[in-house]
């Protein structure tokens, strides 16, 4: 297809690792709320004691479904921190590829301790310092590959890589909940570690083709002028902008499975939909919607009324914030009743339309935007908002059980909302920096 060897080796090892990740993440919330931490379970669990107090030490008493949401937003959270620590070991130590096979080593030992109640911290731990060592790095090497003024074949190249993180996407929790629902947690944890072991063997099978280290970026040594100074700023106020709508969108893994086991109707035409299919569908959306925003853009380009970065920002706000709504105006139509299992999938259709509007165009910003010595370590704070938002879900998540359902997801409807005024607020002034650039 005229790309390196080596592309199709790193986007098949990241499609296992995807399907692996999101395979477990998708059982996480459940699997904690109506086993883990019930009595007869939970005094197995190595040093759950002092995790438990520790935490409770900061939030005050915890009930299970708190704690689940706690434990699920915290391990999340640090997914996305460590790859910022990897990336660092990577470039001064060990390399690319000695990274990125450790990280997928230690994930494998994971997602397999996952299966046992014992070794759950551990096993938590393993996950997210394998992510840290393999997620960065994996995503350097395909730019590696290409020469540096190869710019389309690159882009291309990405698109193909991101094209396997997203049937990874989709493929895990399909196949990780159906056999949860029918064998049992341990058999969706233990197909997530064996899809984990095939990436390893992905990998080490191109290993030669691979890069083992980023080349530093042409003039990367050269100061910081005012001028860089100030965009440096305003990339940091667009991060902290979008953590708005992360926050309104990631729900949709934490608590928004318990929700549905609660409330919405379990079967469709006499078929029991097990629940991490309504987040499989997320991801599913996420691809079928790539030619769909694409034609929208193509639409108003042609009719000089493309949006910019910061309004496709904002519209990923207000996506998030309708999409909150979609779950409110369920529960009023549902009344006393099981809410349709239609309107979890369309919360889900409109929060992966969402995430096609602020996510891609957060890095594309930053790419382009970034100082050339400052580029990496900014792509680096980009994934920091997600650490900010999945930890901030993980508290956020502690009060489901203090409120109605249709005032939890009101309040998250208002948070996306928040951050859509702000970029209607303050985005045209920081689009005209970007632009006058």
């Amino acid at each position: 297809m005229g790309h390196p060897r080596g592309l199709f080796y790193l986007a098949f090892t990241e499609a296992w690792e995807r399907f692996s990740y999101y395979g477990m993440t998708g059982l996480l919330s459940l699997y904690m709320v109506n086993q883990l931490l019930l009595p007869g379970h939970v005094e197995r669990i190595a040093g759950f004691p002092a995790f438990r107090s520790a935490l409770e030490s900061i939030v005050g008493p915890l009930s299970t479904q708190a704690l689940a949401a706690q434990t699920f937003g915290l391990y999340t959270g640090f997914v996305y921190f460590t790859p910022l620590v990897g990336g660092l070991i990577a470039d001064r130590w060990i390399g690319q590829r000695a990274a990125v096979v450790i990280g997928a080593l230690a994930m494998s030992a994971g997602h397999l301790a996952m299966a046992f109640d014992q070794s759950f911290l551990v096993a938590l731990l393993l996950l997210v310092v394998g992510s840290g060592l393999l997620k960065g790095n994996i995503t350097a090497q395909v730019g590696t590959l290409y020469p540096p003024d190869d710019e389309a074949r690159r882009s291309r190249g990405f698109v193909i890589f991101s094209t396997a993180i997203n049937i990874g996407s989709v493929l895990g929790p399909l196949v990780c909940g159906a056999l949860a629902q029918v064998y049992g947690w341990q058999w969706g944890f233990g197909i997530a570690g064996l899809f984990m072991i095939a990436g390893v063997f992905t990998y080490l099978s191109g290993y030669r083709h691979l890069p083992a280290r980023v080349a530093r970026e042409s003039g990367s040594t050269e100061a910081l002028t005012s001028s860089d100074r100030r965009r440096v700023a305003a990339l940091a106020a667009v991060m902290a902008l979008t953590v708005f709508q992360s926050i309104a969108y990631f729900q949709l893994f934490n608590v928004n499975p318990i929700w549905i086991q609660q409330h919405v109707a379990p079967t469709v035409a006499g078929f029991t939909v097990p629940i991490p299919w309504y987040q499989a569908s997320n991801s599913l959306f996420a691809i079928i919607g790539v030619p769909l925003v694409l034609w929208i853009w193509r639409l108003q380009a042609r009719r000089g009324r493309e949006p910019g970065d910061l309004a496709r920002i904002g519209v990923g706000s207000w996506l998030a914030a309708a999409s909150n709504l979609i779950l409110v105006g369920a529960i009023l139509l549902a009344g006393s009743g099981l809410v349709h299992p239609i309107w979890p999938v369309l919360y889900s259709f409109f929060l992966g339309i969402g995430f096609l509007y602020y996510w891609p165009t957060l890095l594309a910003l930053v790419s382009r935007a970034a100082p050339a010595r400052l580029k990496a370590t900014l792509m680096g704070f980009s994934f920091m908002t997600l650490f900010v938002a999945n930890t901030l879900i993980g508290w956020i998540g502690g009060f489901y059980e203090r409120m109605s359902p249709m005032a939890f997801w009101s309040l998250h409807a208002a948070i996306g909302a928040v951050g859509g005024l702000a970029v209607a607020m303050f985005g045209e002034r920081l689009d005209r920096l970007f632009r006058s650039r």
